[in-house]
């Protein structure tokens, strides 16, 4: 059989699903284009910059290279060879104005490294020849610590697990083995389970309170329900910075609501609440942010469910609170869980306002990430701080998957 232009109807009918393929792959591509520019791209750096360790081998190669013929469990320094090429690294480094870098890289294992390689670097330029060891060793009593030179040829790989160790709180002495940090320095554990815990109860509140909202949104006549949207979807008319610091007005000291409590009695001018830069202030904010997406997913389910359903159930003899909790609310879990995911996976890697209104117990990991890659710039703790949290999340999703299914989580 062909068509009427003598082409086999088999070939004409491939042809014409190859054409229907590539015009959908045409369709589809700025999405996938914009979705490895914005999402797998980003990801796979930060993935990379949590074990990325080429600045000290980069700038210090020669050092890097003899210093693996050294045996760091001998208790004796290197040899003449290592501290000959530790000399001329410094020399080139120096001049490049790159030895500042080693200095900071280093300084994130063992404090006092920063100032030994700008000390260094400005000594170094004063030896011009052998013996190198001993005019090394003048320069600065701490180049005669074997520990120093555990840490540079430790360090001396192109990769490093010493940014993950450093964001469980542990690290590694001068024998290599791992232990705990010092527990003043043990921070990131905590920030961890706060960020968990807070951001699970800010999904229950977000839960219990967007529930009622949008079952009334589900079942009210169309101009109140209508009326009511529009009440749902005004914050996001406004801006989040705006929305965050007006509960810093209201939550302050001397806030509006603290003016109100004095002013009616309840508490005395001079024992005014601390509302803000706390965990309540945080706790505040974020459930006002958030609670929208709980209250869209669940209204979007509950507008399907029939009326007939519960009428049905009363009809049969069902008070209306077993009828409601029997046969209206399993038929929300659905919208229950898509909004649950939702607000937690939002509120878990919150910025902007746990770092305005958290003060210093309500702050989450993500505003100490933004810390070491606006400030320290210890990019590379930040990215494993990063690929844990990611690791975490997909953790609980995929806990979330096995227990209630991700197949029966709905928008509608």
């Amino acid at each position: 059989m062909r068509t009427a232009d003598g082409v086999p109807l088999k070939v004409s009918l491939h042809k014409a699903l190859v054409r229907s393929r590539i015009r959908a792959l045409l369709l589809v591509l700025p999405l996938l284009a914009f979705l490895l520019l914005a999402f797998l791209l980003p990801i796979g750096y930060m993935l990379f910059r949590s074990v990325d360790n080429r600045i000290v081998p980069s700038i210090l190669p020669r050092t890097a290279v003899s210093i693996q013929a050294w045996d760091p469990a001998g208790g004796w320094l290197p040899g003449e060879a290592v501290f000959e090429a530790l000399v001329r690294d410094i020399h080139e480094a120096f001049k490049d104005r790159t030895l500042g870098r080693v200095g900071r890289r280093l300084n994130y294992e063992k404090s006092g490294m920063s100032s030994l390689f700008r000390k260094s670097g400005r000594r170094a330029a004063r030896i011009t020849g052998p013996p190198y060891r001993d005019q090394v060793l003048k320069i600065d009593q701490r180049w005669g610590d074997v520990n120093t030179w555990r840490l540079i040829h430790r360090e001396s790989g192109a990769m490093t697990g010493a940014y993950f160790l450093a964001a469980a709180d542990l690290t590694q002495n001068e024998a290599g083995e791992i232990i705990r940090q010092p527990e003043a320095r043990r921070i990131y554990r905590t920030l961890f389970s706060r960020t968990l815990w807070m951001s699970g109860l800010i999904t229950l509140l977000c839960l219990l309170l967007g529930y009622p909202v949008a079952y009334l949104l589900a079942t009210l006549p169309l101009r109140y329900s209508n009326l009511l949207m529009i009440l749902v979807l005004l914050p996001f008319w406004t801006s989040l910075l705006v929305r965050t610091t007006s509960w810093i007005a209201l939550l302050q000291t001397e806030g509006v609501l603290n003016d109100v409590m004095v002013f009616v009695g309840l508490v005395s001018d001079d024992g005014r609440l601390q509302l803000i830069h706390n965990k309540f202030g945080t706790f505040v904010a974020m459930v006002h942010i958030l609670l929208p997406f709980m209250i869209l997913p669940l209204y979007s389910v509950m507008k399907t469910i029939p009326p007939a359903l519960t009428r049905a159930a009363r009809s049969l003899g069902a008070t209306p609170f077993t009828a409601f909790v029997r046969v209206y609310m399993p038929n929300t879990f659905s919208g229950v869980g898509a909004g649950c995911i939702m607000v937690f996976i939002l509120s878990i890697g919150y910025y902007i306002t746990p770092a305005l209104v958290g003060g210093r117990t309500g702050t989450f990991i993500s505003n100490f990430i933004a810390l070491h890659v606006g400030q320290t710039l210890n990019w590379g703790l930040a990215a494993a701080l990063g690929t844990l949290l990611l690791v975490l999340v997909l953790g609980l999703y995929l806990l979330y998957d096995k227990l209630v299914g991700v197949d029966n989580m709905k928008l509608g």
